[in-house]
Order: structure tokens, then sequence, then C-alpha cells
């Protein structure tokens, strides 16, 4: 059986071919940061959403990430890995972020933290339809899980989106002072957000607002956070944001190449 991906219109988009090593790239360093921590502190610790406990579950976890990492990126045909870094997200946000929402429903940082979890986990979802070629009866079922991943995906933009409303002039002292209109670009960025959850969860120009979703954490990699991580290269928590905007960029890229055949393919299941 062939074991890589079949030349379709995911694999031969633009979208198709970034979104997935974009992801890929991100998923793996998030691994690698979590080795070079547990095993031999050569590198700053994870920051949220991942821990910095030196237990074996960070090596698990570390391992989980790296192995599924290189399966995206060397278009292997493996539906368990991703299926399992999709679960591993899941799990850790269901496990360590969303009970602390509940126990503290005003702390920010399990909200972002948890729904980043969230959001990685749906752009994992969303990349399991390219690996079915089994028979309608799987495209049918593939088809569903890739809306729910694209569900799980956009749903999180609104938890941002509303952040950026209630904490607009803390967010506003992260975009670089050289650009003017911070606190201007923290609130319209929230409503980018809410639109652009919108527009994926309703199918409504979803494709554009994925794509331009892409574009926009994609910028941010650059404008904003690898200037703070060259400021100060030994805070994990800096690598660790760096690397959720370059997933969520690529989460963005693998959801609008995947749009159109995942609603094509809901389209025609039997009710």
């Amino acid at each position: 059986m062939d074991e890589t991906f079949k030349d379709d219109g995911m694999k031969t988009s633009i979208e198709g071919r970034a979104g997935p090593l974009l992801y890929a790239i991100a998923i793996i360093s998030f691994g690698l940061q979590q080795f070079m921590y547990v095993s031999a502190a050569l590198g700053p610790p994870p920051g949220p959403p991942w821990s910095s406990s030196r237990s074996p579950i960070g090596l698990v976890i570390g391992a989980i990430l790296v192995g599924a990492g290189m399966v995206i990126l060397l278009r292997l045909r493996a539906m368990l890995a991703i299926n399992l870094l999709a679960l591993v997200f899941l799990l850790r946000s269901a496990a360590i972020y969303f009970p602390g929402i509940l126990l503290n429903i005003r702390d920010p940082r399990n909200w972002t933290s948890g729904f980043e979890l969230l959001a990685m986990c749906g752009a994992a979802l969303s990349l399991l339809w390219v690996h079915n070629r089994a028979g309608l009866g799987e495209e049918v079922r593939l088809a569903k899980l890739s809306g729910l991943g694209r569900i799980l995906f956009a749903g999180p933009l609104v938890v941002f989106g509303i952040q950026h409303f209630l904490y607009a002039k803390f967010l506003a002292q992260l975009i670089p002072a050289w650009i003017p209109g911070r606190l201007f670009f923290a609130y319209l960025i929230g409503v980018l957000f809410c639109a652009a959850a919108a527009s994926m969860i309703s199918g409504r120009l979803a494709r554009s607002a994925a794509l331009l979703l892409a574009l926009m954490f994609f910028s941010w990699v650059w404008i904003v956070h690898l200037p703070r991580v060259v400021a100060s290269p030994h805070d994990g928590r800096e690598w660790t944001s760096m690397f959720v905007a370059l997933a969520m960029c690529g989460g963005g890229l693998i959801v609008a190449a995947g749009l159109k055949p995942a609603l094509a393919r809901e389209a025609t299941a039997p009710i």
C-alpha cells in the first residue's frame, strides 16, 4: 500500500504544501524543546500550554510530538500518529486547563493555553481526510472529522477575540513600538478573530478567512515573536509562543486547503 499522500488538491495547492510543513515544524519544535529541557536541561523550559516538569511524562509527550511531527513533515500516511497527536492536545486541554477555567474563570492564562491546544487539535483533525482512500464510507467518516476539526480550530478564535477586547491595553504592549496605533490594532485583531471564526464555522467565505488568518499569524511570527525571542533567547515562554503562532499559521492553511473537499464530502453524506 502506498504510504505517501496521494496527489490531490491538498497536496498540489500552495496552502496544501505549506500548511502541513509549518504545522509539522511547530509540533517538532515543541517536542524538541520538551526533550532538551527534560533530558539534559540544554534549553529553556517550555512555556504554556506545555509543562516545564522534568517527569517521564514530559519525555513521552516530547516523543509523541516529534514522532507525529515527522510523520506530517515526511508526508507519511499514518493516521494513527495524527489521531494520537489530536488526542494529546485534547486530553491536555481538558485535564490541565479546563478545570483551571472552572476554578478561576477570570484567569486568562487557562483560557489562552487551553484553547490554543484545542485549536491545534482541530488542525490535526483537519489533516486526517487526505489519508483515506478506502471507499465512500471512510470518506464520509473523515469528512465529518474534518468538519469537526474545522470547528475546533475556529471556535477558540472567539475566545482569543474576546480576550483582545478585555485585555486590549496589555496586548497592545506586545505589539512592537514602531507600529503606530497599537491599541487600535489590539481591538482590530479581536474583531478579525471573531469574524474569521464566524466565517469558518458557517462556511461563508471560509477559505478566504482561513487563508487571511494564516497570513496574520505568519506575520506575527516575524514581527512580534521572533524579535522577542532574539531579545530573550533563554526565555522558553517566548520560544513556545512563537511556535504556537507558527502552528496556528499552519493550521489555518490546512483548514483552507481541506475546506472545499470537506464541505463537498459532508454534502454527500447520507442523512
